[in-house]
């Protein structure tokens, strides 16, 4: 029981860590002038140390990445690239839960709903976006 709630805890520092450290980016960037902070090579480093991540089963670090990733893209004006980022986000809440079923699957709905949303997301990563989807709503108790 100590393990799913340290587990369950560990899901809510990460979600507060991602948003703190969006804060502080933004915060950061602002103070230097430089008040978006978007860069190719910023979300180029986002997407690496994401797939690092994920290879090294670092899920929640991961998905911090992943979320960096999309921000980039967001501020890059690639929409495609926003599509894969909420699509990569939500896999890693779906591995994480894989592990720990106590693991919110929620957010991974939210995610996984706005990349749908998105009209510039490629056929795979529709495909890829509906297959975790699936996996989501196996889990996920649908309003009726």
């Amino acid at each position: 029981m100590k393990k799913v709630a340290f587990l369950g805890l560990l899901v809510v520092l990460a979600a507060a860590m991602a948003t703190a450290f969006t804060t502080a980016s933004r915060e950061q960037s602002q103070a230097s002038g430089d008040r978006q902070a978007i860069s190719y090579d910023k979300w180029q480093a986002a997407k690496e140390n994401a797939e690092k991540n994920d290879r090294d089963g670092n899920y929640v670090t991961a998905l911090q990445y992943y979320l960096e990733y999309t921000r980039q893209a967001e501020g890059l004006g690639r929409p495609g690239l926003v599509a894969w980022g909420k699509n990569n986000t939500a896999y890693m809440i779906i591995k994480m839960h894989a592990q720990d079923p106590t693991v919110d699957l929620a957010p991974a709905k939210k995610m996984l709903g706005e990349g749908v949303g998105i009209a510039a997301a490629t056929d795979d990563c529709k495909r890829a976006l509906a297959t975790n989807m699936e996996y989501v709503k196996l889990y996920l108790k649908q309003p009726e």
